[in-house]
């Protein structure tokens, strides 16, 4: 979802658009592609998920990547004005905090 509101926000971007925004390094390497990354540029990739194969550690990592995940989309909010965005967002962000519930009561069940 979030790959479609870029791509939403970036395919009529004009050239003295990318050229005068923060944009221009990113269009640069990927155009207006949709390329994974943090906010630092950094590529997503499996390497960030944490794995033990043990159920308690694994339901620990799923409730700290919900949560981590919220802040993401709350920081989100807090930039943008734009409505369309925004009500996206926020559908997301409701999604981590019932995810976030279902895993500690998984929790609690083990």
């Amino acid at each position: 979802m979030i790959g479609a509101i870029v791509h939403q926000l970036t395919r009529n971007l004009k050239d003295s658009q990318m050229k005068d925004s923060a944009f221009a390094p990113y269009f640069v390497d990927h155009t207006a592609g949709v390329y994974p990354t943090a906010a630092s540029g950094f590529p997503w990739s499996a390497a960030s998920m944490e794995v033990k194969g043990d159920p308690m550690a694994d339901l620990v990592e799923d409730l700290a990547a919900e949560q981590k995940a919220r802040v993401t989309y709350d920081n989100i909010l807090r930039l943008s004005d734009d409505p369309d965005v925004n009500d996206v967002i926020k559908f997301l962000r409701e999604r981590e905090v019932v995810h976030f519930q279902r895993f500690g009561e998984a929790l609690q069940s083990r």
